[in-house]
């Protein structure tokens, strides 16, 4: 009986690129197909199908470089201006990523003949996306592992909200959790450092093979920090290796790590008008579209379309530039510790120093670092422009009004995270806790994480709600203004007990 051999042929541009499927001697043809890809794909179809037909999903298995860099510039998908061969003639496969700048990888390995990288980096994308490499390696998120560990208060927050705890002669002691478990907390999201201990074997379906011994793997943190030494990871968005636009346009990317209690930006949006109409609408919509046409292509802005898409008007006059820095069009930071401030200059914020030499933003007493965060004129030209994208849908005076409702809802509620604040430092002066005049954890006693949740929760869950255009419970009862007031009134009752008992 002679073998079924299913032929498809996919159109892209105006080259046909052919794949025959054949029982397990399947090969997968393309007259852009290097040499090195051809050899991978006729192994990995067999032992990993699903990561082939993502890829063969992806625009990188349709258009080579050099074709795209023939689009019209505000249509393309790729920033560099040349890519030198023999990269640019060929669609992007497994080796066009995964062959990569071997001298700088140290989880490079010699795999069936071939040099290979375990993990691509920010240094290998940047050979077609370096202005996105650029971008986003100055953002928070490309810094997010170092703003945690770097960071002294920070790192001892993390310690102290991760730590195994255990009870030794009446007292309550931490003890450090293994690598694996970090990676189920704060770094799942913010990532860790990927370093190789050497080589290991391992049995696979294909057999024994080689590869590198890599620490704190698998690891998807946007600031994950890759043995090329870069920082990041686009597949924290981008997920591979179909790399959609779309995946990364729709707001359930953002939605793995922005989420309640710390960051509820995705609950919000859920129950936001925005969301709403989402949710109804999106299956109409074309996420694909570059640039991305406010009104025609979407009807309903996503995180991306505040935050770092190519915007335009159905004329396609430019509403907003594209930037991979995410925060670089925000004016204000509504999450910090301890209050809203400023959006920093560098993503690196560890750097900054508050009036009491701290690397905070701000002073417990509300005051702004004066060093590393943005001034008047760019705050003002930030908002601005984010305020240009709310008019193309809304009217001036429903922007206008929307802005000021924000920054009177900012203010009061950092007067309650203050409130607390204060309380907090009385108890340490009168040694009523031991924190930061002691020397001591900040964070570890009653009061200091009823404070904790103060302004991580209850003041972010206010904030956000009030930024992302209504979402009444999350402002109200959902770790909102009923918390904020609820949780200050404990504090209160949590130092007359203390005062008592001394």
């Amino acid at each position: 009986m002679k073998k079924v051999v299913i032929i498809a042929v996919i159109l892209v541009s105006s080259a046909p690129i052919l794949l025959s499927a054949q029982t397990s001697t399947t090969k997968v043809k393309t007259p852009s197909l290097s040499q090195e890809t051809s050899a991978c794909l006729d192994c990995h179809k067999q032992f990993t199908p699903g990561i082939v037909e993502d890829w063969l999903r992806s625009r990188h298995s349709k258009v080579t470089p050099a074709s795209a860099l023939r689009r019209p510039e505000m249509e393309r998908r790729i920033s560099a201006k040349k890519v030198a061969p023999p990269y640019g003639n060929v669609v992007v496969g497994c080796y066009e990523c995964h062959g990569l700048n071997p001298d700088r990888h140290r989880d490079n390995f010699d795999h069936m003949g071939f040099k290979i990288n375990v993990i691509v980096s920010l240094n290998d994308c940047a050979t077609c996306h370096p202005v996105e490499v650029k971008e986003f390696s100055g953002s928070k998120k490309a810094h997010a592992v170092g703003n945690l560990t770097k960071n002294p208060i920070y790192h001892t927050l993390v310690e102290t909200v991760i730590s195994k705890k255990a009870v030794k002669e009446g007292k309550i002691v931490q003890l450090n959790v293994s690598d694996f478990t970090q990676m189920e907390t704060c770094f799942s999201c913010h990532g860790t450092e990927v370093k190789v201990g050497g080589m290991q074997e391992v049995e696979t379906k294909m057999g024994k093979i080689e590869v590198p011994a890599l620490t704190q793997w698998p690891n998807q943190g946007t600031g994950r920090i890759n043995p090329d030494g870069s920082l990041g990871a686009c597949s924290a968005c981008h997920a591979r290796h179909e790399f959609s636009i779309e995946v990364a346009r729709k707001p359930y990317t953002c939605a793995q790590c922005h989420l309640e209690p710390d960051v509820p930006a995705w609950n919000v949006y859920h129950e936001s008008k925005h969301g709403n109409i989402y949710h109804s609408n999106h299956q109409k919509w074309n996420f694909n579209a570059v640039p991305w046409k406010v009104g025609k292509d979407f009807q309903s802005p996503t995180c991306a379309t505040c935050h770092n898409s190519l915007i335009t008007g159905p004329d396609g006059k430019k509403v907003a530039e594209r930037s991979h820095d995410f925060g670089s069009r925000l004016w204000v930071r509504l999450f910090g510790l301890i209050y809203s401030h400023p959006q920093p200059k560098h993503g690196d914020t560890s750097l900054l120093r508050n009036k009491e030499g701290l690397p905070l933003p701000t002073a417990f007493t509300g005051e702004i670092a004066t060093e590393g965060l943005l001034g008047q004129d760019e705050q003002t030209k930030r908002r601005n422009l984010v305020s240009g994208i709310c008019n193309r849908c809304h009217s001036t005076s429903w922007v206008n009004r929307h802005f000021e409702k924000l920054e009177n809802t900012i203010q009061e509620v950092d007067s309650l995270t203050l409130a607390s604040t204060l309380l907090l430092v009385e108890a340490w002066n009168h040694g009523l806790a031991e924190g930061l005049p002691h020397g001591k954890n900040p964070f570890d006693e009653a009061i200091e994480q009823m404070w904790i949740r103060q302004w991580l929760f209850y003041a972010n869950s206010v904030k956000y709600a009030s930024a992302m255009t209504g979402a009444p419970d999350y402002a109200t009862f959902k770790n909102g203004w009923w918390n904020l007031t609820e949780n200050l009134q404990q504090i209160k009752d949590w130092m007359e007990l203390k005062r008592k008992a001394k």
